[in-house]
């Protein structure tokens, strides 16, 4: 991507002082609000790498963990639902979501002493929290009518934070509908067909155009390589002095490589040697372009002479799993001494919210993030 404009620029100083964000993950996935407990995602990748998602913690993957046999998800929601579908939760989630305040929201994440806000607006399910203009050609409708995204985006900036957005690039369950187990199957998912490309492409450019984020975090991996010059020079034309993250992985011919079964097996077996050959978090290469790195529940080292964000939940999850209970929190003084490690290290730390379906934030969420804002007050 040499030659242009934005090759090489630095990273902006709004987002290099920052020092704490907030992560929002909320949607249809929060009405189940299931995972399993208790073993987190890097432990996971290095003592269960063929059957990850089937114990992953994370609640927003509901849809693929119902996918795979024999996991708990699935389980729990054969007692729970019986086989109704993922497109059941929509309804519910509707109905509950009517208690969405975005100025409730906004003040407390600036009592948390947040700087900027990241709002997930289309996880790996597909569904958005804004009215799209783009037609879901897999799933017609798969959106709320009411703009979650430009109510939040505009109570954050009268508080004077920064409003950023996630969308996720690499996989849509709309699209690509397959059973994810391991790192081999979730690339293999990543959808690289012509209708996903121009649909995505569509959506985000949409979100920029709308919303103009300060922060464009996208996330898994991007269907074309081929569009992303484009993307990023429309995204910096509107929004100068914004940000996007690094998960623009947009290598079509691995993606579709590994559809086939033996490549996949081949390349399951070459990332557990990798995991394995070492005790610790692996550097991760460089994407063509990005202006910050993310660690991501310390799965990756990191990176040198490099910004970056460490990103997770307050507990193991992003998304509100009702499973957790309170050992599964930091406390007050783990989530200071959290964000004291990332600032010295030189990061930012965007830390997750997993609201309930009807918007309220759990306690246990809450409270630590209330003790951080007031010592960050004091600062």
């Amino acid at each position: 991507m040499k030659g242009h404009f934005w090759s090489g620029r630095p990273c902006p100083d709004w987002y290099r002082q920052a020092g704490l964000g907030i992560f929002i993950h909320w949607g249809i996935f929060s009405v189940p609000a299931f995972a399993p407990r208790g073993r987190a995602i890097h432990d996971l990748l290095r003592e269960d790498y063929d059957e990850l998602n089937k114990h992953l913690p994370y609640a927003e993957w509901y849809e693929n963990a119902n996918r795979l046999e024999a996991s708990p998800t699935r389980e729990h929601h054969r007692r729970a639902y019986g086989d109704a579908p993922y497109s059941a939760f929509r309804e519910p989630f509707d109905e509950a979501a009517c208690h969405f305040d975005a100025a409730a929201w906004a003040d407390s994440f600036k009592a948390y002493g947040a700087r900027y806000v990241v709002f997930v607006t289309k996880h790996h399910d597909g569904y958005c929290l804004w009215p799209t203009d783009v037609a879901n050609p897999w799933r017609p409708g798969w959106h709320t009518e009411r703009d979650f995204v430009g109510e939040l985006a505009d109570a954050v900036r009268a508080r004077g934070m920064r409003f950023g957005l996630y969308y996720s690039g690499g996989l849509d369950w709309t699209a690509r509908p397959l059973p994810i187990a391991n790192l081999g199957d979730m690339f293999a998912a990543v959808p690289t067909e012509p209708d996903y490309v121009a649909y995505s492409l569509a959506q985000v450019r949409e979100l920029i155009d709308r919303y103009r984020p300060s922060v464009l975090w996208n996330d898994i991996a991007w269907p074309s390589g081929a569009t992303l010059p484009g993307l990023f020079d429309h995204y910096y034309a509107v929004v100068p002095d914004g940000v996007v993250n690094d998960r623009w992985l947009a290598q079509e011919g691995l993606f579709n490589s590994l559809r086939d079964e033996a490549n996949r097996a081949s390349f399951n077996a070459m990332m557990k040697a990798r995991i394995q050959a070492t005790s610790g978090p692996q550097p991760t290469p460089p994407p063509p372009h990005c202006d910050f790195r993310t660690v991501e529940y310390g799965m990756s080292a990191i990176p040198a002479d490099s910004m970056w964000e460490a990103c997770r939940g307050p507990s193991l999850a992003f998304g509100h799993n009702a499973q957790e209970r309170p050992e599964d929190f930091l406390d007050a003084q783990q989530l200071i001494d959290l964000y004291t490690g990332v600032r010295a290290g030189g990061g930012n730390l965007l830390i997750n919210v997993g609201p309930r379906a009807d918007a309220s934030i759990p306690e246990l969420q809450d409270r630590p993030l209330r003790a951080l804002g007031a010592l960050l007050r004091q600062a």
